[in-house]
């Protein structure tokens, strides 16, 4: 039996991708940079974390972690697998995640369709 390990998310811009789902989500953060992987970076002639092509961002606890990841090619067509975010306060959240760089999609009577800034869609959901 498989268990859910990691969701990846293909990008142009890891890092910043990155830093808006750690923002977005509940307890999750970026995941801190060590002496070790600073020196693997720099060994593949990257200098800063900003230029980082694999980029993680991990939850205080338990839950998936998430990967972003350089790709060369461009976002093709609508993602097939998106995440679903419940929230207390759907027009705080709203706003909270727009403030951040979210753009609203798609408005339904029950639950607003959103893009990350890469254009990676999600639903936001109020909770109960």
């Amino acid at each position: 039996m498989a268990r859910l390990h990691d969701i990846v998310f293909d990008c142009a811009r890891p890092a910043s991708t990155a830093r808006f789902w750690a923002a977005a989500l509940d307890d999750y953060a970026v995941a801190p940079y060590d002496e070790a992987e600073l020196e693997r970076l720099r060994s593949l002639g990257i200098t800063s974390t900003e230029d980082d092509p694999t980029v993680l961002v991990e939850p205080d606890g338990a839950g998936p972690r998430l990967w972003f990841q350089l790709v060369p090619e461009p976002r093709s067509a609508k993602n097939r697998v998106h995440l679903d975010l419940r929230t207390a306060d759907p027009q705080a959240e709203l706003r909270r995640l727009t403030a951040l760089g979210a753009t609203v999609r798609t408005r339904h009577p029950d639950h607003l369709v959103l893009a990350d800034p890469e254009g990676n869609e999600f639903c936001l959901y109020p909770a109960g």
